[in-house]
């Protein structure tokens, strides 16, 4: 079993592998690689799906972390925060319905929301880590 203690750092990980997953799938299908953008996606997919049972996890164990930042850290980690959250509320249902749509075959359906469910997604993961950086490294001695 894994410590609540090494979650946090899991989580970062798994937001990354799922940005990686997110980029290398936008990448195959715009080279017209379909089976390959179809296994990126997925594995995104299941890695995000991991993150969130892992993020739930830790937070239901442990609550809240606070900040520890000073100055202008504050206001450039709530912003970052906010928006990422936000964001990551939306991708849920942005990212079932891309997948059905994908899953049935109505690909230009699916292709009309995933040029929104991609950018929405991949900044739900990027900022993800970079939350992550901010809360456990960059102020957590501060």
């Amino acid at each position: 079993m894994i410590p609540l203690a090494a979650l946090p750092a899991l989580n970062a990980a798994l937001n990354g592998t799922s940005a990686c997953l997110l980029v290398a799938g936008f990448l195959c299908i715009r080279r017209k690689r379909v089976t390959a953008h179809k296994a990126c996606m997925l594995s995104a997919v299941v890695t995000s799906t991991l993150f969130l049972i892992s993020y739930l996890t830790y937070h239901y164990h442990v609550g809240s972390v606070p900040f520890r930042g000073q100055g202008w850290s504050r206001p450039v980690y709530f912003s970052v925060l906010s928006s990422h959250t936000v964001l990551a509320a939306a991708t849920l249902p942005l990212v079932l319905v891309t997948l059905t749509r994908a899953l049935r075959g109505r690909f230009q359906r699916h292709a009309r929301i995933a040029r929104w469910t991609l950018p929405v997604w991949l900044y739900v993961s990027v900022t993800g880590v970079l939350v992550y950086w901010m809360l456990y490294h960059l102020f957590a001695a501060a």
